[in-house]
């Protein structure tokens, strides 16, 4: 036993130097985002004590902090969710072109034509469906309330545009970028050996995506769309200049709700005292959902990689 063993540790490689101090560098770095995400939640959680313990009349609206919190979490969840929903069909139809159907030129091209909408601004992003892109879609609210006013999300129309409907299709135009591209590069690297494979079973292009490519890329379509999920609900600027802050509504098409982030963005320069841990405790209500959902899709991603092409 000691005779084999010494043999082994003479032909084990020495560690350099360089090795050592980049693992070293690499865990310390993998610790600092630890340490700076307790760091937050420490704040937050301190700064937003004293609400809690408030007397529920001294909460904005008077009936407490949770009747304050829970629409601004509505209108953050439902803008993200329409938005997802509306980008990432989109989104997985583009990068399927770019990998599998367009030239290497037109392709390139348009891919990065994709990535430069992750380059501009919020605020340009705001300022295009304030001006723009809202009184465009008033004719389509208008259609929505006559033919399905007899839903509650469709009961009266806006004749600004400014609405949450429109806050979530600009979000689904600034999330697009992210999911395209992550979707692109899982598509690239589906095995050509798979791709052979399909087609040479005969099936066509189409049913070789989806019985080869598609499920390869679901662990990576699903992290990505888990990214975009998390920009649209942290997202602030583009949606305060959009919507106009009214009260609660189950309408998607009329002026009304807003977001945490968007609450916090227009009240926070102004805010003190018990106002200012408000709104903290809103961003750590959105901090709590942004941790979750993240989680959440770590999660499922984890699971369906185990039963992804790749294996």
């Amino acid at each position: 036993m000691t005779a084999t063993s010494a043999p082994e540790a003479q032909a084990r490689p020495k560690r350099r130097p360089g090795d050592i101090v980049f693992g070293g560098l690499s865990t310390a770095s993998a610790f600092s985002i630890l340490l700076i995400l307790a760091g937050v939640a420490i704040f937050l959680i301190s700064e937003a004590v004293p609400v809690f313990g408030a007397d529920p009349a001294e909460i904005t609206g008077g009936e407490g902090f949770l009747s304050y919190v829970w629409p601004l979490v509505f209108g953050t969840l439902v803008a993200s969710l329409v938005a997802m929903a509306v980008a990432t069909p989109v989104a997985v139809g583009i990068a399927l072109f770019v990998s599998h159907y367009a030239p290497t030129r037109v392709g390139t091209a348009v891919g990065f034509v994709i990535d430069l909408l992750a380059a501009v601004p919020s605020v340009v992003f705001g300022m295009w469906g304030f001006q723009v892109f809202a009184p465009k879609l008033v004719p389509l609210f208008i259609w929505l309330q006559e033919h399905l006013g007899f839903l509650p999300f469709f009961e009266s129309a806006s004749r600004t545009g400014r609405t949450l409907f429109t806050a979530s299709l600009v979000l689904a135009v600034m999330i697009l970028p992210i999911i395209t591209a992550v979707s692109r590069e899982v598509f690239l690297q589906t095995p050509t050996l798979h791709e052979e494979a399909a087609l040479a079973l005969g099936a066509t292009k189409w049913e070789m995506i989806r019985t080869a490519v598609l499920p390869f890329g679901k662990p990576g379509v699903i992290g990505g769309t888990m990214l975009g999920l998390g920009r649209a609900l942290g997202e602030t600027m583009a949606v305060a200049i959009i919507l106009s802050p009214g009260v609660f509504t189950w309408n998607l098409i009329d002026s009304g709700n807003t977001t945490v982030p968007a609450e916090i963005a227009l009240n926070f320069p102004e805010a003190a005292g018990l106002r200012l841990s408000e709104l903290i405790a809103a961003g750590l209500v959105l901090f709590g959902i942004t941790l979750a959902v993240n989680l959440g899709a770590r999660a499922i991603v984890n699971r369906r990689a185990e039963f992804s092409g790749a294996n």
